[in-house]
């Protein structure tokens, strides 16, 4: 027994002596890494232009919520720049508020509300320059467009106090944003800071029940132009 523990660990410190010797003669960093993260966001919806029933709202507040994410990524090298496409599952929540009765000085306020949350896939494709490089210590700056995909049947939206039945909004199944962002890492485990701008109008349109004389259909009285912004932070691994 004791031959047989000796004759193995002399077979793995021949086989270790090579290994060694070929790491010697390669680049600390492989060209190309995989890495996973996951992490919250916070989203807030800002509301550019609303309108229900023919009135303009001025007064829109937005409210943000936190969401959540995790993302599959790949990362290539060159010297101290890099280029980072990411596949990302994403789920945003955030709320939209309104007094109706705004534009009517004599009325008292009432409130509406619409409380969304979307799940979305989405492709971002980022370039970065790491102006710290020094191992096990890292720092980077990225900015990139980020494509996203609407996943509708698991998206929610819940309106409160509009004073129509049946309100149903289409969101735009494609949209773009533009990210910029800060990366921290210390040997393999990093961080992740970013803030990312809607640049498409993500409401294509909203329709609601209407009643007239026992006949029930869709009509469009409520319009809302709205660009998501998300601030998000997350923490992964890099292999």
């Amino acid at each position: 027994m004791k031959k047989l523990l000796l004759l193995i660990a002399l077979l793995l410190l021949t086989l270790s002596v090579p290994v060694r010797g070929e790491k010697k003669g390669l680049q600390e960093e492989p060209k190309i890494n995989v890495g996973i993260k996951g992490g919250f966001n916070s989203s807030m919806y800002f509301t550019s232009r609303l309108e229900l029933d023919g009135e303009r709202m001025k007064d829109v507040q937005n409210n943000y919520k936190v969401g959540y994410f995790a993302a599959l990524f790949f990362r290539v090298h060159m010297k101290r720049h890099f280029i980072q496409p990411e596949i990302m599952y994403n789920v945003y929540k955030g709320e939209i508020a309104f007094n109706k009765n705004q534009n009517n000085e004599n009325t008292l306020p009432e409130f509406a509300k619409l409380n969304s949350t979307i799940h979305s896939l989405e492709l971002p494709i980022l370039y970065g320059y790491s102006f710290v490089k020094s191992r096990p210590y890292g720092m980077a700056l990225f900015i990139g467009p980020k494509l996203e995909y609407v996943w509708k049947h698991k998206t929610d939206e819940e309106f409160e106090g509009f004073g129509h039945s049946g309100i149903k909004e289409e969101l735009r199944p494609i949209n773009i944003s533009s990210v910029i962002g800060l990366g921290v890492n210390i040997a393999n485990i990093f961080f992740d800071f970013r803030y990312e701008i809607g640049l498409t109008n993500i409401s294509k349109s909203i329709t609601y029940e209407k009643n007239i004389d026992g006949v029930i259909f869709q009509e469009k009285g409520i319009f809302i132009n709205r660009h998501r912004n998300v601030l998000s932070f997350s923490l992964g691994v890099i292999f």
